[in-house]
């Protein structure tokens, strides 16, 4: 038995223990629901193995420097914090900040901007960028993966192919299944709201709370349902980060990408290696005026732990966020507003004790699996 195949047997027990394989008996974590599953992709204890080794192999770039897990750092919480934006091969620099994997099967659609419709589609992409993977096409990929031998043996057993039959489509397939794994709930929060443990917050925490569905209305798109909570309305708005820069040469940005005729793997190009392209948001998807500088709302479980924020990381704690709303979608009073601002974004008037309430509480939506991660709260000492 090969080492590869213990490894494989060994993540498995691991997996069926937790009940990460989505369709089994086991129960998702507690303020979660069922992780959806394509029915062209179902989940195996093989597959989920064979993935996480295809996330971590780093020949997988054209430096052979640089995996999925490079940017998505199991240590870190699935993301590369605390840098701003990913970087890739030879050090170079996208402009985007790499959003965690945990939790992301549960999203309708991935990259910030919405452009992947799926995990499988989505794993596609970075490998052929040239500031991630730097590949020129997926070809080196499919040598590696149709001669190494522990990939030869994991793909006919897994997928039942081998040669010139595995091609990318399964290569995306192993990896999503691992990545849908990814999940994590079971917080204090959670414990206090669907396990009825009235002492799992802090007092601070539940008058964050209060504030996060009240006064606050984060909830309005970090959406809390009474049996699970995904933080998310996976939906796209402008919240007024990056576009305020450029808001004033917008409109000729915009003929500007449109006249270009911009598609399919270069929008992927464009954005990543492009800052002014970048801020445009979910625009240089749709090319809809409604969607300039609209970004995917993002969970917000782990957000203690996952700093900096934003699509550009350009917001290095969660006070700092908070702030930012709390001004009416402006970094600081007095900053003129964003003429693009999704509607609801306004002054909310919280005083600086009831922010660091709302901090508190967003504290309280860390998983156990990530509480001993070094967090960036921005907390004021008292």
């Amino acid at each position: 038995m090969t080492g590869f195949r213990i490894g494989m047997l060994l993540t498995a027990a691991l997996m069926l223990a937790a009940g990460a394989v989505a369709g089994d008996a086991a129960a998702p974590p507690l303020g979660l629901p069922p992780v959806p599953v394509p029915e062209d992709n179902p989940m195996t204890v093989e597959k989920i193995a064979l993935g996480d080794k295809l996330f971590d192999d780093k020949r997988f770039s054209s430096t052979g420097e640089v995996a999925c897990a490079t940017c998505h750092d199991p240590k870190k919480a699935f993301t590369d914090s605390p840098l701003k934006t990913s970087e890739g091969v030879n050090k170079l620099t996208g402009t985007r900040n790499a959003p965690t994997v945990v939790n992301a099967a549960y999203m309708t659609a991935q990259f910030w901007d919405g452009r992947s419709p799926s995990l499988e589609d989505q794993a596609l992409h970075p490998p052929v960028n040239p500031v991630e993977g730097g590949l020129a096409d997926h070809e080196p990929i499919l040598e590696i993966v149709r001669t190494d031998p522990e990939y030869v043996e994991a793909f006919q057993r897994v997928f039942g192919k081998s040669g010139d039959q595995i091609t990318m489509d399964e290569v995306t397939k192993a990896i999503a299944a691992f990545e849908r794994t990814k999940v994590s709930g079971n917080s204090p929060f959670d414990r206090y709201f669907y396990g009825g443990e009235k002492n799992a917050l802090t007092d601070a925490q539940r008058r964050g709370f209060d504030l996060y569905v009240n006064r606050g209305r984060c909830v309005s798109c970090h959406v809390i349902e009474q049996t699970q909570a995904v933080f998310t309305d996976n939906r796209f708005h402008n919240v007024g980060v990056g576009i305020n820069d450029i808001q004033q040469d917008v409109p000729k940005l915009a003929d500007e990408y449109i006249e270009a005729g911009i598609t399919g793997e270069d929008v992927d190009i464009e954005v990543l290696t492009d800052k002014r392209s970048s801020e445009l948001g979910r625009f240089a998807v749709t090319t809809g005026f409604d969607d300039l500088g609209s970004f995917k709302t993002p969970t917000l479980r782990n957000v203690a732990v996952t700093a900096p924020y934003m699509h550009d990381g350009s917001k290095a704690t969660l006070r700092d966020v908070l702030v930012h709303y709390n001004n009416g979608g402006v970094t600081n009073e007095g900053d003129p507003v964003n003429d693009f601002l999704s509607g609801g974004i306004r002054p909310l008037d919280l005083t600086e004790d009831e922010i660091d309430d709302l901090v508190a509480f967003m504290d309280a939506l860390t998983s156990p699996e990530f509480a001993d991660l070094p967090k960036s709260l921005g907390l004021e000492e008292k």
